[in-house]
């Protein structure tokens, strides 16, 4: 078997499955990482309807920013948790699963009132490409090449380098127009970022695919679903991102008579 190599995913390094023995007993399997994904993907839409009909209930913002900010905030601490003690993951994957949940679940309800089937389109847009890209990766319509690794890994990184950079300078009032505008060049950045984001879920299912093959302990089942979560949590903001940046191009080539008011959150950039 070749050695395991490295991916975008921050939690599916390298070095994770290195280590564990060659036994067929209570091992890591396909099947079973795919039954866990599939839990982890029904406790995040449970936590993301349940957002949702908090702010429908309430129509303002101000009911799921609570919501909003444990998600965001626990979500990314026990990621950190599950990624430095893997061991825990069959307990911490689904609470991470949950607290994203109502975080995107909070972004898109907001989003959806103000911008009419934007969640919907994302949403849909965002499963048609984890599917598709399962079944490119099954029927091996895409080779895994160490080539491939290297430039998704590069992509990947020099994006989150860029992003870093943009939210820092926001700070002192300088604001990277490309990062929340609608010109040409900022919808080519969405677009290869989405890009970026939906061919890491190659890497993450190659790196499991090995994980089963090496023997790996029963939960890492858990965390491989874990690993493709965050692949998919960050795709999802991405999807919705480029979505909401073609709105607003479609709204500034409609006369200005035809634009319609916009107020409150839709002013922002995101």
């Amino acid at each position: 078997m070749p050695p395991l190599m490295r991916t975008s995913n921050p939690a599916l390094g390298p070095k994770v499955f290195e280590g564990f023995p060659l036994t067929d007993d209570e091992a890591m399997t396909l099947d079973g990482t795919v039954l866990k994904t599939g839990i982890l993907l029904l406790c995040s839409f449970v936590a993301a309807t349940c957002a949702w009909s908090t702010y429908m209930g309430a129509g303002s913002a101000a009911a799921v920013l609570p919501l909003l900010g444990a998600g965001a905030i626990g979500g990314f601490i026990v990621a950190i948790v599950t990624t430095f003690r893997k061991e825990l993951s069959p307990l911490t994957a689904p609470i991470y699963a949950i607290l994203e949940g109502l975080a995107l679940g909070s972004i898109s309800s907001i989003f959806e009132v103000r911008f009419p089937g934007i969640a919907i389109k994302a949403v849909s847009l965002t499963y048609g490409v984890l599917f598709i890209i399962l079944f490119a990766y099954s029927l091996r319509l895409v080779p895994v090449t160490n080539k491939l690794r290297m430039g998704i890994v590069a992509v990947t990184g020099a994006f989150v380098l860029f992003y870093a950079a943009g939210f820092f300078l926001s700070f002192f009032g300088i604001n990277f127009a490309v990062l929340n505008g609608s010109s040409n060049l900022s919808l080519a950045l969405s677009f290869v970022v989405v890009v970026g984001a939906a061919l890491s879920f190659i890497l993450d299912f190659d790196f499991i695919t090995r994980g089963a093959r090496a023997g790996a302990p029963k939960y890492m089942e858990w965390y491989g679903a874990f690993g493709l979560m965050l692949t998919l949590v960050w795709l999802y903001p991405e999807m919705l991102r480029l979505l909401l940046k073609l709105r607003r191009r479609d709204s500034e080539d409609q006369p200005a008579s035809h634009v319609p008011h916009q107020s409150g959150p839709t002013s922002r950039q995101y």
